[in-house]
């Protein structure tokens, strides 16, 4: 059996997903894993297609201590008691730069171009590029692939690419770039599946999670986002602040002495929901909170949302439709309630119980805008482009 396998490396853990390649060219998913509690309580957990738990293994600290090693702990579970060897790797990598608008095959130039790009998202680039540079070094023979982030909204109208700085530095790569891209174009290719009424209008897509952000879809293809040239921007987020004002920045240097590292890591780790609340970065926990700093940091999230879907309902003229998406916006129905009644004046109205039910529709049948619950799936996506780029032609 034919199978891909599919990367996607954070910090503190490694997440594998394994797909069968089907003698049509269908992918059926047939392993989730993942190894977390790196370099601190490493734990190797999969479960198989039906759900069932297929190994659940913890290690001392030291036998997992960074991301290579929780890679060669994956690794191994899959080729000696799996006896897994898949004909390619797809990867999440979140940012393409203006180099790469599509996915593609990596080798030692490619890897070395995208590690230029670390300083635009250092949560997530090196961590992302670690398996590659790994696989590369170790089995050189396997195919990698990498699937950018930023590549769905390459296709942006100069109007929306663009800062207002001048022509040098947008010709060096400073400009509007847009992130979470995979998810964006998973849901564009399952609307027409469960929504072909509105498949192809003017929509707002949600992806809400830890990482969070507002997409403007119109033909299926991304017209604006809350994003720019890094993932810092748009929404308020787990630990990012989303739209600041830079003078901020100066400020920060200036009267209170922070160096570019400091800066940096202040906007990535203290910031967001973490710094408004001073009590977590974890909505759900925000949302069980009596403390009134939780639920200022609640509702400043749903007030930038909705300010945000104005933003992107005036890009494209009007909104014909309203998705949710990701980890908060597929599983809070406080919180999709939240930010319907901030979307009131658009014509949102959300039918209580299909809400609470998860959808996938959940407005009322007289609301001028219909408003989905719609599961993303990026590994799917890159499973997908993995496929695509690796398959002979006819």
């Amino acid at each position: 059996m034919d199978t891909i396998l599919v990367a996607n490396t954070g910090s503190s853990s490694v997440k594998f997903q394994l797909f069968a390649v089907e003698s049509d060219g269908a992918l059926n998913r047939q392993v989730r894993g993942q190894v977390d509690g790196i370099g601190t309580y490493p734990r190797l957990r999969a479960t198989g297609a039906d759900r069932t738990v297929l190994v659940d293994r913890a290690f001392q600290a030291p036998e997992v201590a960074d991301v290579d090693s929780a890679l060669a702990a994956a690794g191994s579970w899959l080729r000696e008691e799996l006896l897994i060897r898949p004909i390619a790797i797809g990867h999440r990598v979140v940012h393409g730069g203006p180099d790469y608008e599509r996915p593609v095959r990596i080798d030692e130039v490619v890897l070395q171009r995208l590690e230029r790009y670390i300083p635009l998202a250092p949560l997530h680039q090196p961590f992302n590029l670690a398996p590659i540079r790994s696989v590369l070094a170790r089995f050189p023979e396997i195919p990698q692939v990498a699937c950018f982030d930023t590549a769905f909204h390459r296709g942006h109208s100069a109007l929306a690419d663009r800062y207002a700085i001048p022509e040098a530095l947008y010709a060096e790569g400073v400009r509007r770039y847009g992130f979470h891209g995979l998810s964006y174009e998973y849901i564009a290719n399952a609307l027409p599946f469960i929504a072909p009424e509105i498949a192809l209008r003017r929509l707002i897509v949600a992806h809400l999670g830890s990482g969070a952000s507002m997409c403007a879809i119109e033909g299926g293809h991304s017209v604006e986002s809350t994003m720019g040239f890094t993932a810092l921007d748009g929404l308020p987020m787990g630990t990012r602040p989303g739209q600041i004002d830079p003078g901020v920045v100066l400020y920060l240097a200036a009267e209170k002495g922070m160096s570019p590292a400091e800066v940096q890591n202040f906007l990535y780790r203290d910031c967001g929901l973490k710094g408004l609340s001073g009590i977590s970065n974890d909505m759900r926990e925000l949302q069980d909170s009596s403390d009134p700093r939780a639920q200022l940091a609640v509702d400043y999230f749903v007030y930038r949302v909705g300010l945000s879907a104005g933003m992107l309902a005036a890009a494209m003229a009007g909104v014909d439709g309203f998705i949710f998406t990701a980890g908060i916006g597929e599983n809070s129905p406080k919180l999709r309630a939240a930010i319907a009644e901030r979307l009131a004046w658009l014509g949102v109205s959300l039918d209580s119980s299909a809400n609470a039910e998860g959808g996938p529709l959940i407005s009322r049948p007289d609301g001028r805008i219909p408003v989905y619950v719609v599961p993303t799936d990026e590994e799917l996506m890159i499973a997908r482009h993995t496929f695509a780029l690796l398959a002979p032609g006819p």
